[in-house]
C-alpha cells in the first residue's frame, strides 16, 4: 500500500516489481540460512531465529514506514462515517468492484492464479515426496527461486512496462503460465524443474505485479489501501483452497494433474482475454 501510494500511476508496476525484488533477496538468504540452521541445530533453533528476525523487521517498520501516505480529510464523528471505516466492510468491497475493469481483473487474478497457487502451496510436499530433497537441498532450490525472482522483478518487469501495455503483459504472463503448467505435467526430475523455474517465475512475477497495478489504478488514490488488501486476500484464498485441492489431485492423480489443470485453466483465460481484446480492436476500427 505504501509503495502504491508513493509511486506515480505510470510507474506503479515498476515500483511494485522492485518491492518484489526485496522479497527475492529474502528468499535467497532466508531459505539458504534456514536450511543450514535446520540441518545443524534443529527446527526449534531455526524457528526461534526466525522469530528474532521478525521482531527486528517490526522495529524497522516502526522506524522507517510513514504513519500515513494519504492526504488527510477533515474528520467528523458521525455514525455513518464510523461504520464506513470499519475493519471489514462488504459495502466498501462491493463499491470498489463497481469501478470500471475492477471486477473483471479481480476475477482473472483469482481464476488464473489458482492453479499456480496450488502448486506453490504443494511445493514443500512435492520437494520431499516427489523429488526426495533434504531440507538443506530444498533451501538451495528456494534460493534458486529467489535469484530468478530478483532478476525478473529487478531487471525485466520495469523494462517491459516501459515498452508494452499492461493488458499485453497480462496476456503474455497468462500464456506463459499455461505452457509452464504443460511442462510441469511431464517433468520427471529436479533438473527439469530447474529449467521450468525461469518461465514460471517470469509468469508469476509479471502476473502478480500487473494485476496489482491495474487494480490500484482503477480505483481512487484514497482506496488503494483497500484494493491492495483485497489483492493480498487472493493469496490467502489460494492458501486456504490450495492444500485441499492440491492434496486431492496429488494423491489421486499425481503431480501431472496439477500441471494439466494449470494449462487448461490458463489457456481458457488467455483465449477469453484475447477474444475480448480483438473485439475491442474491431470496434475501435469501425
Amino acid at each position: 500500500m505504501v509503495v502504491a501510494d508513493l509511486s506515480e500511476p505510470e510507474k506503479r508496476a515498476d515500483a511494485l516489481s522492485k518491492l518484489g525484488l526485496c522479497f527475492g533477496v529474502g528468499m535467497i538468504t532466508g531459505s539458504t540460512l534456514g536450511g543450514h540452521l535446520n540441518t545443524r541445530y534443529g527446527e526449534t533453533f531455526t524457528a526461534s531465529f526466525g522469530a528474532v528476525g521478525s521482531a527486528f523487521s517490526l522495529l524497522l517498520v516502526l522506524k522507517f514506514i510513514p504513519k500515513t501516505t494519504k492526504v488527510q480529510a477533515p474528520t467528523t464523528n458521525t455514525d455513518s462515517e464510523n461504520k464506513s471505516k470499519s475493519v471489514f466492510n462488504l459495502g466498501e468491497i462491493t463499491r470498489l468492484m463497481k469501478f470500471p475493469g475492477v471486477k473483471r481483473t479481480f476475477l482473472v487474478k483469482i481464476v488464473a492464479g489458482l492453479p499456480s497457487g496450488i502448486f506453490q502451496v504443494m511445493f514443500s510436499i512435492i520437494a520431499m515426496d516427489f523429488f526426495k530433497l533434504q531440507p538443506e537441498q530444498n533451501g538451495y532450490l528456494m534460493a534458486y527461486f529467489g535469484i530468478a525472482s530478483m532478476v525478473v522483478q529487478g531487471g525485466v518487469i520495469g523494462r517491459l512496462t516501459a515498452r508494452y501495455s499492461e493488458n499485453s503483459l497480462l496476456l503474455l504472463s497468462i500464456g506463459v503460465s499455461s505452457l509452464v503448467g504443460l511442462a510441469q505435467a511431464y517433468m520427471q526430475n529436479v533438473f527439469q524443474f530447474c529449467l521450468i523455474v525461469i518461465p514460471m517465475v517470469f509468469s508469476l512475477s509479471v502476473f502478480n505485479v500487473i494485476t496489482d497495478s491495474m487494480l490500484t489504478k482503477s480505483v481512487p488514490s484514497s482506496d488503494t489501501g483497500t484494493m491492495m488488501g483485497l489483492c493480498a486476500s487472493v493469496q490467502s484464498l489460494l492458501r486456504t483452497v490450495g492444500p485441499t485441492a492440491g492434496g486431492f489431485l496429488y494423491v489421486n492423480y499425481g503431480i501431472s494433474s496439477i500441471g494439466l489443470m494449470q494449462f487448461v485453466v490458463n489457456i481458457a483465460v488467455f483465449v477469453h482475454l484475447l477474444q475480448r481484446r480483438l473485439k475491442k480492436t474491431d470496434v475501435q476500427k469501425e
